[in-house]
């Protein structure tokens, strides 16, 4: 019997996400496993060779090597660049999430 590694690879979008559970051999990396999910059957919008990954919320690079349970996500690009939002937000004037500023409305 060969010895695998159970892990789990994460993508969403504004409109749906999906999970998918992988048994993989030990030392294969990151990159390699989203490969191997064949994810992009479902979101062929993901560029398994260049997206940003991570494992539960902490970026890492495509070579780190998977332990068991982890969770890989497969983040977007963003939009917009949440620094010159929040620049044009108190510009304006307007209050944040976390406070600050004048309230909108």
């Amino acid at each position: 019997m060969t010895n695998t590694t159970m892990i789990e690879i994460a993508y969403a979008t504004p409109d749906r996400q999906k999970i998918i559970e992988c048994n993989i051999m030990p030392g294969t990396s990151v990159r390699e496993a989203v490969k191997l999910s064949n994810i992009t059957e479902y979101f062929p919008e993901i560029d398994s060779e260049n997206c940003d990954l991570g494992i539960f919320g902490k970026a890492v690079p495509p070579t780190y090597e998977l332990v068991d349970g982890d969770r890989i996500e497969i983040y977007r690009p963003l939009i917009a660049d949440p620094k010159e939002v929040r620049r044009q937000r108190a510009a304006q004037g307007l209050q944040t999430k976390k406070g600050g500023g004048k309230a909108e409305g």
